[in-house]
């Protein structure tokens, strides 16, 4: 069996690292808060001392971290894991970050002879528990074959994006058109209540016409509408405003690098950092509505 390296336990990193343990996967998992390893531990996982104790023997590696920061902060330099990760263990960096910084960690790993991926995920909780989550990748493509087996354990659809950083790259620009559409769809909500039509016979007319998208769908923001998405739990759960806002700058950052004119994306910084200010970065990021009540 092969011993996988489990480090970052949070709302989307604990189902993820559930799903190996099911799998028959031998984990070894850390995170800085303890009642994440202990609840790991209670399916079946041996618990780390620290991210160094996590990867020693490890032949692989997963990551689930905050941000391009953390990213750096563990991998890299003279104490980071890159310098005690025996060369040849598959790394899967799964964080969202700039792609300036996987890309800064690919180098360092592949100077050591370690195969790495930056593989970030979209689906959320529920697809992170489901197993069904969406893997976009970056690196050499024989390595995305090695880790094939652990990705498919985790998620339903596995794309190779490209070379280094490619992964980071997809996943900004699928985050800033998330954003823009849960924007536009709690901006129609709001218009349409506000002129007297039921949220749930707008959202369902606008499901099945030409402004159909992911929100109608399967994640609307008007409470009561769709019984199992954040907004009818008082917009628990899910994916935190804060952690769109910070994908959204990652976007901006792209552009900048690149060149592009991103109008609508800088938009939607703008908003959900007003919507930070108003104290609802804890919140899925579909408390986006709250902007738009009367």
């Amino acid at each position: 069996m092969q011993t996988i390296a489990f480090i970052g336990l949070g709302h989307m990193g604990a189902p993820m690292a559930a799903n190996l343990i099911k799998a028959g996967y031998l984990l070894r998992v850390f995170d800085l808060v303890q009642s994440a390893i202990d609840g790991l531990v209670a399916q079946g996982a041996s618990a780390a001392r620290s991210a160094h104790d996590a990867v020693d023997g490890a032949d692989v590696v997963v990551t689930m971290l905050p941000a391009s920061q953390h990213v750096e902060g563990i991998y890299l330099g003279d104490e980071g894991l890159l310098a005690h990760i025996a060369p040849g263990t598959l790394v899967l960096e799964c964080s969202t970050i700039a792609p300036a910084s996987a890309r800064k960690v690919h180098q360092a790993a592949a100077e050591r002879g370690i195969p790495m991926l930056d593989a970030p995920v979209s689906g959320g909780t529920g697809g992170a528990i489901a197993g069904t989550l969406t893997f976009m990748v970056g690196g050499d493509p024989e390595v995305l074959e090695r880790a094939r087996p652990v990705f498919s354990v985790m998620g339903r659809n596995i794309f190779h994006a490209g070379r280094d950083g490619a992964g980071q790259v997809a996943k900004v620009c699928n985050n800033q058109l998330l954003a823009v559409l849960m924007i536009g769809t709690a901006e129609s909500l709001a218009l349409g209540a506000a002129n007297g039509l039921d949220p749930a016979v707008l959202s369902e007319i606008m499901r099945r016409s030409s402004g159909g998208n992911w929100a109608l769908e399967v994640y609307n923001p008007w409470p009561g509408v769709m019984e199992n998405a954040p907004a009818s739990r008082g917009y628990t759960g899910g994916f935190m405003a804060s952690l769109m806002t910070k994908d959204l700058g990652l976007a901006q950052e792209a552009a900048q690098v690149s060149g592009n004119s991103t109008p609508m994306g800088s938009l939607a910084l703008a908003l959900y950092r007003l919507l930070l200010k108003q104290g609802h970065g804890e919140q899925d990021f579909s408390v986006v509505q709250k902007l738009f009540d009367s």
